[in-house]
């Protein structure tokens, strides 16, 4: 009888440890949490693998040589048009093979807006770290793959010159898209921050830069026109130009500034944001302009208030 028992208690307990064998076998097949962690940091670095590849391969392919380019965009309540231009620009420059990146200088503060010193402010921010750049309007987009965003080595170069631009067509017009070295930006002192509102501040840069003896060049071989040549996003009822004059700042705006530029640009940087408009990254710059308005008290004109006449009938004579 005792070893009876014993036979039973040892089958027991054999049966117990296969048991147990098989159990830690199944559970040792199974992902654990520190399985799961590992395979998580393989995935990312194989992530960071891919993407160091894609940038080392970009770099290869525009080569390391290559003049980084700087688009400076002057900018207020323009979402809609910024949508398509970064896309745009970034599909078309890939295809030249230039190095680039988009700041756009956003107008924070309440003053009227001014396109200048917007495109100062940029400058300032960006010329440590670009070969040139590219004042550019957000609604204007190239067409013609002729159209050459090339580094421009002997003067300033005028993309969107008046035998393309789609409203535009005046000799000494140089707005649009104007490119330009950095060191020939600070020899003219930028552009002149006394044009608040629209208009005007382009004429007087284009004297700014005949003065210097600068010679403004025009892209070739472009053979299509006003029509084709680039796409204006501008919509004129939705998006009306300030217009406004105020104070004396007609006579004033129709002359050479002497004074003012890069030399004499006050604002303060409100904030900085990076975005990604379809992939293509973005840098927001947030700017609040300050106004003398000892000087140019037109940053800020007062609107146009409609009073009725008021008709006094004559005294009938006796």
């Amino acid at each position: 009888m005792v070893s009876y028992v014993r036979s039973v208690f040892l089958r027991y307990v054999g049966i117990c440890v296969c048991a147990s064998f098989c159990i830690l076998l199944l559970f040792g097949s199974l992902p654990g949490a520190t399985d799961t962690c590992k395979c998580d940091d393989e995935q990312r670095d194989r992530d960071l693998q891919h993407e160091q590849f894609h940038k080392s391969f970009r770099v290869l392919e525009h080569g390391s040589d290559r003049k980084r380019l700087a688009i400076i965009v002057p900018f207020r309540d323009r979402f809609d048009e910024l949508l398509q231009f970064a896309p745009h620009m970034a599909a078309f420059l890939s295809k030249q093979g230039v190095p680039f990146h988009i700041f756009v200088v956003n107008q924070n503060d309440r003053y009227r807006f001014n396109r200048a010193s917007l495109i100062n402010v940029g400058f300032l921010q960006v010329r440590d770290g670009y070969d040139y750049f590219a004042m550019h309007d957000v609604d204007l987009l190239p067409l013609n793959d002729n159209l050459r965003y090339e580094y421009p080595e002997h003067g300033p170069l005028h993309i969107s010159g008046p035998e393309y631009h789609p409203k535009y067509h005046y000799a000494a017009f140089i707005g649009g898209i104007l490119l330009l070295r950095m060191d020939h930006f600070a020899q003219l002192n930028g552009m002149s921050n006394r044009y608040w509102g629209w208009g005007l501040e382009d004429d007087e840069f284009y004297v700014r830069i005949k003065e210097a003896g600068l010679e403004v060049t025009r892209p070739k071989n472009v053979s299509t026109g006003t029509a084709d040549t680039f796409r204006h996003v501008h919509d004129r009822v939705h998006r009306r130009r300030d217009t406004t004059k105020c104070f004396n700042q007609r006579e004033v705006t129709r002359k050479r500034d002497r004074e003012t530029g890069l030399s004499t640009i006050a604002y303060s940087l409100h904030s900085r944001r990076e975005l990604t408009i379809d992939g293509v990254p973005v840098t927001v710059l947030n700017v609040d302009l300050q106004c003398d308005k000892q000087r140019t008290p037109w940053c800020e004109c007062e609107p146009k208030v409609d009073t009725p006449s008021v008709k006094v009938a004559k005294k009938k004579s006796t």
